[in-house]
C-alpha cells in the first residue's frame, strides 16, 4: 500500500513573504517526515488588524514569485474561497475532504503555540493533527514537549519579520536581501509599503 503524502501547512498573512519564512520551511521539509510544504496565504487572521494587509491576490502573487517553482513548496489560496474570517479548523477540514489521499500537518512558530487555546476548536486541532513548532526568540515551549502531536523542530531562529520589512521600505531602506529577488522586484514595481 502506498504511503500517503505528508503536507505541512504554513499559514500566514505573508505581508510580505521573506527569506525567514522560506528558510524555516526549507529546514522543516528537509529535516522532518514532510514531503511538501504549502504556504497558505490567509485573507484575514481574526486576531490581526486587517488595515495593514496588502490585497489578497498581491500577497498570493508575492508568495508564488518567492518560491519560484521549487518542487517541495506550493502556495495555496484555499482560504480565499472559504467564509471569512478564516479559522484554521475550517481550512483543515476542507482540505481533508478535498484531498483524501494527503495527510495534513500544521507548521507554526512557538509564539502562536502559546495562544492556540484562543483558536476556534483548538482541542480538535491538537488531538487530530501533528503540529511542527519552530523556535521564536525568547519563547519557551517546555510545557508542550510531551504532547503527542506537537513536534518541536530545531530550526534556526529567525529574527526577521514582515512588519520590520514593511517599516524599513516605508523608511526608504533597501530590503532586497530580505525578500526573494522576484518578489522584491514586484514590491518595488508596485510601490508596496512605501507609504
Amino acid at each position: 500500500m502506498k504511503i500517503k503524502k505528508q503536507i505541512g501547512l504554513f499559514f500566514g498573512s505573508f505581508n510580505p513573504i521573506h527569506i525567514g519564512h522560506l528558510a524555516i520551511a526549507n529546514y522543516i521539509v528537509e529535516f522532518t517526515e514532510l514531503d511538501q510544504i504549502w504556504f497558505v496565504v490567509s485573507p484575514h487572521n481574526p486576531l490581526k488588524n486587517k488595515s495593514s494587509l496588502l490585497e489578497d491576490y498581491h500577497r498570493f502573487e508575492l508568495a508564488n514569485l518567492a518560491i519560484d517553482n521549487y518542487k517541495k513548496f506550493k502556495v495555496s489560496n484555499i482560504e480565499f474561497r472559504l467564509p471569512q474570517p478564516s479559522y484554521t479548523i475550517n481550512t483543515l477540514e476542507h482540505l481533508k475532504e478535498k484531498y483524501p489521499k494527503l495527510i495534513f500537518s500544521l507548521i507554526m512558530g512557538a509564539d502562536n503555540l502559546l495562544s492556540i487555546n484562543k483558536w476556534k476548536n483548538s482541542e480538535l486541532i491538537l488531538s487530530n493533527y501533528t503540529i511542527y513548532i519552530y523556535p521564536r526568540p525568547n519563547i519557551e515551549t517546555t510545557e508542550f514537549q510531551n504532547h503527542a502531536n506537537i513536534k518541536i523542530v530545531d530550526a534556526p531562529i529567525m529574527e526577521i519579520s514582515s512588519s520590520f520589512i514593511r517599516e524599513s521600505i516605508k523608511n526608504k531602506k533597501d530590503m532586497e536581501f530580505f525578500v526573494p529577488e522576484k518578489a522584491y522586484k514586484y514590491i518595488k514595481e508596485m510601490h508596496f509599503y512605501e507609504k
